[in-house]
């Protein structure tokens, strides 16, 4: 958990640099467009701190008030960053109709576009690492960030061109409609990372890949019981919690059954980690032979 927190403070000091970098090319241009790109990276610096905010959360240990841990602290951040999201889209939108009723003047300044592909580079490897490590550390707080980071590349690729093209042909409504497009695509974006924040909220199954691979390791694992069934899966931010009733012979012992338990859930920790693993063990007359077969 110190990587996530080291990664997402990261963020806010890269955020801070690409801030500078965009509003520096809509001082130098003066093009709305532009002036759009600059105030999503805005967004971008609230994002990693609030990323930076729920890492921290949700690395506080289990206690009396919450047995179940603090992992869901990080939905509810990324709740909060689509949020913001949405509220930046809206906001570019109106400065986008603002210069459509009013067209403004700009300039293709050399060094602005400079600054503003510069600021598209380093968001690019910084999006890929985010993207990356969130995965490899399951932190939908850092995936989250990550996938705003790969809006706001794309958004500034676009704007970079348009206002090149813009600039070339003369077509001064060229600039707000590129803004206009760029808060489309944020709006989008805000709403995906709704969505699936909320899907982490109300306890949704693992993916399916993933479901079934559980089911095979406890179809290999069990020897000595009967059946496995009941079985469900859910995330809360890095933690993966597994359940599930384990049918045993009535005349299994305890410590057989119990030395079952602690064989699935060692080889189950090593397909999910972290895992919080709850096995229930049933006599053999509790069987519904609609289960996992055990092999």
């Amino acid at each position: 958990m110190d990587r996530v927190q080291s990664i997402a403070a990261l963020s806010i000091l890269l955020g801070l640099i690409v801030l500078g970098l965009k509003f520096l090319a809509w001082w130098l241009t003066g093009s709305v467009a532009l002036y759009s790109d600059a105030l999503e990276s805005v967004v971008n610096v609230v994002t990693a701190a609030v990323a930076l905010l729920a890492v921290r959360g949700s690395a506080k240990p289990a206690d009396a008030g919450h047995p179940w841990g603090h992992g869901k602290v990080e939905y509810f951040s990324a709740v909060a960053v689509g949020v913001l999201i949405v509220v930046a889209a809206l906001l570019i939108l109106g400065e986008a109709w603002a210069a459509f009723r009013a067209p403004r003047p700009f300039e293709a300044d050399p060094l602005g576009l400079l600054a503003n592909a510069l600021a598209a580079v380093l968001n690019g490897i910084w999006c890929t690492i985010l993207i990356r490590q969130g995965r490899r550390l399951r932190s939908p707080a850092l995936i989250a960030d990550g996938r705003h980071l790969l809006t706001d590349i794309l958004s500034s690729a676009g704007v970079l061109a348009g206002v090149l093209l813009a600039a070339a042909t003369g077509w001064t409504l060229l600039d707000p409609a590129l803004a206009a497009l760029v808060a489309l695509v944020i709006l989008w974006s805000g709403w995906q990372l709704i969505r699936d924040s909320v899907g982490g909220l109300m306890d949704v199954a693992v993916p399916d890949p993933l479901l079934a691979r559980i089911r095979e390791v406890i179809a290999a694992n069990a020897e000595g019981a009967i059946e496995a069934h009941d079985l469900r899966t859910r995330h809360a931010g890095p933690m993966t919690f597994v359940e599930f009733h384990l049918v045993v012979p009535g005349g299994m012992s305890v410590s057989e059954a119990h030395d079952i338990c602690d064989r699935l859930e060692r080889k189950i920790r090593e397909t999910v980690e972290p895992a919080h693993i709850a096995i229930h063990v049933e006599p053999e007359d509790k069987a519904k032979h609609a289960g996992i077969v055990v092999l």
